[in-house]
Protein backbone atom coordinates (compact mmCIF):
# COMPACT_ATOMS: atom_id res chain seq x y z
CA UNK A 1 0.00 0.00 0.00
CA UNK A 2 1.21 3.45 -1.27
CA UNK A 3 1.80 5.95 1.62
CA UNK A 4 0.70 9.13 1.48
CA UNK A 5 3.56 11.33 1.41
CA UNK A 6 5.12 9.36 -1.80
CA UNK A 7 4.59 11.85 -4.49
CA UNK A 8 5.83 10.77 -8.50
CA UNK A 9 9.08 11.79 -9.56
CA UNK A 10 7.70 14.43 -11.93
CA UNK A 11 5.72 16.20 -9.23
CA UNK A 12 9.13 16.25 -7.02
CA UNK A 13 11.32 17.80 -9.29
CA UNK A 14 7.86 20.38 -9.78
CA UNK A 15 8.69 20.73 -5.91
CA UNK A 16 12.26 20.93 -6.33
CA UNK A 17 12.38 24.00 -8.65
CA UNK A 18 10.01 25.65 -7.02
CA UNK A 19 11.96 25.53 -3.75
CA UNK A 20 15.30 26.51 -5.48
CA UNK A 21 13.84 29.53 -7.35
CA UNK A 22 11.66 30.63 -4.20
CA UNK A 23 14.95 30.66 -2.29
CA UNK A 24 16.63 32.65 -4.92
CA UNK A 25 14.21 35.33 -5.10
CA UNK A 26 13.99 35.32 -1.01
CA UNK A 27 18.02 35.63 -1.01
CA UNK A 28 17.86 38.54 -3.95
CA UNK A 29 14.78 40.51 -1.98
CA UNK A 30 17.38 40.33 1.22
CA UNK A 31 20.34 41.51 -0.49
CA UNK A 32 22.48 38.38 0.36
CA UNK A 33 22.61 36.92 -2.89
CA UNK A 34 23.26 39.60 -6.43
CA UNK A 35 21.65 38.17 -8.64
CA UNK A 36 22.94 38.52 -12.65
CA UNK A 37 21.02 41.96 -14.19
CA UNK A 38 18.09 40.69 -15.67
CA UNK A 39 17.34 38.87 -12.46
CA UNK A 40 18.06 41.60 -10.14
CA UNK A 41 15.08 44.23 -10.70
CA UNK A 42 12.63 44.36 -8.69
CA UNK A 43 9.67 42.66 -10.93
CA UNK A 44 11.91 39.74 -11.44
CA UNK A 45 12.01 39.27 -8.06
CA UNK A 46 8.29 39.53 -7.46
CA UNK A 47 7.51 36.84 -10.77
CA UNK A 48 10.33 34.62 -9.10
CA UNK A 49 8.06 34.14 -6.18
CA UNK A 50 5.11 33.67 -8.09
CA UNK A 51 6.61 31.11 -10.19
CA UNK A 52 7.97 28.91 -7.43
CA UNK A 53 4.85 28.97 -5.75
CA UNK A 54 3.46 27.90 -9.04
CA UNK A 55 5.39 25.37 -9.15
CA UNK A 56 4.81 23.83 -6.08
CA UNK A 57 1.42 24.00 -6.41
CA UNK A 58 1.20 19.87 -8.07
CA UNK A 59 2.79 18.38 -4.61
CA UNK A 60 0.21 20.31 -2.51
CA UNK A 61 -2.60 18.91 -5.09
CA UNK A 62 -1.08 15.48 -5.43
CA UNK A 63 -1.18 15.43 -1.23
CA UNK A 64 -4.71 16.55 -0.71
CA UNK A 65 -6.24 14.34 -3.18
CA UNK A 66 -4.39 11.09 -1.85
CA UNK A 67 -5.73 12.57 1.48
CA UNK A 68 -9.08 12.62 0.22
CA UNK A 69 -9.01 9.17 -0.97
CA UNK A 70 -7.75 7.76 2.04
CA UNK A 71 -10.32 9.84 4.12
CA UNK A 72 -13.54 9.42 1.38
CA UNK A 73 -12.99 6.74 -0.88
CA UNK A 74 -16.91 6.17 -1.50
CA UNK A 75 -16.95 9.62 -3.28
CA UNK A 76 -14.01 8.83 -5.27
CA UNK A 77 -14.73 5.58 -6.61
CA UNK A 78 -16.86 5.33 -9.77
CA UNK A 79 -19.98 3.13 -10.01
CA UNK A 80 -22.53 3.20 -12.22
CA UNK A 81 -25.37 4.86 -10.93
CA UNK A 82 -28.17 3.03 -10.53
CA UNK A 83 -30.78 5.59 -9.93
CA UNK A 84 -30.69 6.36 -13.90
CA UNK A 85 -32.65 2.90 -14.57
CA UNK A 86 -36.12 3.29 -14.57
CA UNK A 87 -38.25 1.20 -11.75
CA UNK A 88 -39.14 -1.09 -13.83
CA UNK A 89 -35.57 -1.56 -15.27
CA UNK A 90 -34.68 -2.44 -11.60
CA UNK A 91 -34.29 -6.03 -9.88
CA UNK A 92 -36.65 -6.65 -7.61
CA UNK A 93 -37.92 -9.59 -5.83
CA UNK A 94 -41.72 -8.87 -6.96
CA UNK A 95 -40.38 -8.52 -10.82
CA UNK A 96 -40.97 -11.69 -12.77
Amino acid sequence: MRTIGALPKSVLILEFFGMVILALALLSLNHTLTLPAPFNTSLAEIVMIFIGVLLMLPAAVVLMWRIAQRLAPQLMTRTPDSSSRSDRDKPHDSNH
